[in-house]
């Protein structure tokens, strides 16, 4: 005899590889006690990390429908792909994931099943079946129930973890209470661990996904996302020339190249250390309303988060050429499409962009449609993120330019008003331009998680203007092909730079 009741299902899937060796787990919990109802656990073959989480949770509904058909079930994934997409609030365009997501959706009646995402850390039950049925199949077996220790494990964790913080992933109020409960939670004895694929005991989680996971653009892990990057840019106009050195910009000398694996001089303004006298005021250096103190005043929301993908490699990126908007507009290289791929993949598993926005430049295009592709969204062009049109210096080497256009380079490097010979733009006008993109972005995409696909300096604008910092500051950040940086900007006005150069994807 069934009766009704509540039940919590816990799903999880992961790939070694994605795609790859692929498995998922899944629990059903008495809602009211905690105790293990049923656990589902199966290696799939070959798949992807979000096709074994879809199989998790039609495997943890088909359980909890043969426990008590007349449920209401509250499902709880840390996949915020999956739970966006069963609550309606994402399309669903994926081949692969359409039918599971329809399968899922005719267990039970749609009116008696509620979708909640959780933190990674929150749902080791499930994550910890999806390991081990992925070990076993790397052994050429079945996951057997009596072999599991899952639920052990699970309920020794919930023992000591702290109470759940409150908010969306990217908010950082609930960044900060994740980072709270994760300290008692070691202080307890016990050890938060992140998905690499390890075989179970390991303490890894299921799949090969990043360590920064679903709340990669949250706080507490912005730190540790930071990577070596994979390659230089900063002779390429893109990614800005090298500052001056020593006197001032006018009189200097050309250093030549840098040695390899080392960085130019560069000093904080052109001339001296100090603060330059003719430097005009910073451009929109932070949204209207802000506060200059970080700590001065609570944020009123859930920030939207800017995600800012720089497109990958050109034929021009590698031999360092200024590459705008006024050139020839070129596609991706091989090598390019590879970290398109790549960068896409690594987006897909962490699972929390909602919008994608790309420049309108073609190497950028083919960015974000490698990851739309993965992601199963629309991409909305934005005349706002072009790179800086550089006139007649496009195509050239900056010792080149050096050599042809001295006097314009000096002033340039000199002044942020100061534009390209031949009519190119300055960085004061690119400043103006991308502040004004920034504004209607994050008024229209409020408490949402955001994709640009972009170039240098639209990407190292936003970061200068959330910090605050000079212009010349542009001339002193590393910014990689297809890496990702992030800023997330609160009501009340406040921004914050949560991760720069993250190349960790393209190793």
């Amino acid at each position: 005899m069934t009766s009704a009741r509540e039940l919590v299902v816990e799903a999880d899937g992961g790939s070694r590889g994605n795609p790859g060796p692929a498995g998922y787990g899944a629990v059903v919990l008495d809602a009211a006690t905690g105790e293990t109802l049923a656990e589902a656990a199966e290696y799939i073959g070959v798949a992807t990390n979000n096709v074994a989480e879809y199989k998790g949770l039609v495997a943890g509904l088909k359980a909890a429908r043969e426990l008590f058909p007349d449920a209401t079930v509250h499902v709880r994934m840390d996949s915020k792909l999956v739970v966006e997409q069963m609550s309606g609030r994402w399309k669903i365009k994926h081949p692969d994931m359409k039918p599971l997501a329809a399968e899922a959706g005719r267990v039970f009646p749609a009116g008696r099943v509620r979708y909640e995402w959780i933190p990674r850390e929150r749902n080791k039950h499930a994550d910890r079946l999806a390991n081990e049925a992925m070990d076993a199949g790397r052994l050429g077996r079945r996951w057997e129930p009596s072999g599991s220790t899952a639920s052990l494990d699970a309920s020794a964790a919930r023992n000591a973890s702290a109470p759940p913080p409150s908010g969306p992933p990217g908010d950082a109020r609930a960044g900060a209470a994740r980072a709270r409960a994760a300290l008692s939670t070691t202080a307890a004895g016990t050890s938060t661990s992140t998905r690499t694929g390890a075989p179970t005991g390991t303490g890894a989680g299921a799949g090969a996904r990043p360590a920064a996971g679903d709340g990669l653009f949250a706080a507490e892990e912005a730190t540790a996302a930071s990577s070596t990057p994979t390659a230089s840019g900063d002779f390429e106009a893109e990614a800005g020339a090298p500052a001056p050195t020593g006197q001032a910009a006018r009189t200097r000398t050309d250093p030549g190249p840098a040695p390899t694996g080392a960085e130019p001089d560069r000093a904080a303004a052109p001339g001296t250390g100090a603060t330059r006298s003719d430097a005009p005021a910073p451009v929109s250096v932070q949204p209207r309303g802000a506060s200059p103190q970080g700590w001065a005043a609570p944020d009123t929301g859930a920030p939207a988060t800017l995600v800012l993908l720089r497109h990958g490699e050109t034929a021009l990126t590698p031999e360092k050429r200024f590459s705008g908007s006024g050139g020839t507009d070129p596609e991706l290289s091989a090598a390019g499409l590879r970290q398109a791929e790549a960068v896409a993949a690594a987006l897909a598993a962490r699972g929390t962009i909602q919008e994608i926005v790309s420049s309108p430049l073609t190497r950028c295009r083919q960015t974000a449609a490698a990851v739309a592709a993965r992601l199963g969204l629309d991409v909305r062009i934005e005349q706002g993120l072009r790179e800086t049109d550089f006139g007649a210096w496009e195509g050239l080497t900056f010792g080149e330019v050096r050599e042809r256009y001295p006097e314009d380079l000096d002033a340039w490097l000199a002044s942020p008003k100061a534009a390209p010979t031949g009519g190119g733009e300055s960085f004061a006008t690119v400043a103006r331009r991308v502040a004004a993109t920034r504004d209607r972005l994050t008024a229209a995409h409020a408490g949402r998680t955001v994709l640009l696909v972009t170039h240098v300096t639209p990407i190292k604008t936003l970061v200068r203007l959330a910090l605050g910092a000079p212009p010349e500051s542009l001339f002193r950040m590393e910014l990689s092909a297809a890496s990702i940086s992030a800023v997330a900007y609160y009501a009340d006005g406040n921004a914050s730079v949560r991760l720069l150069n993250d190349t960790s994807h393209l190793r």
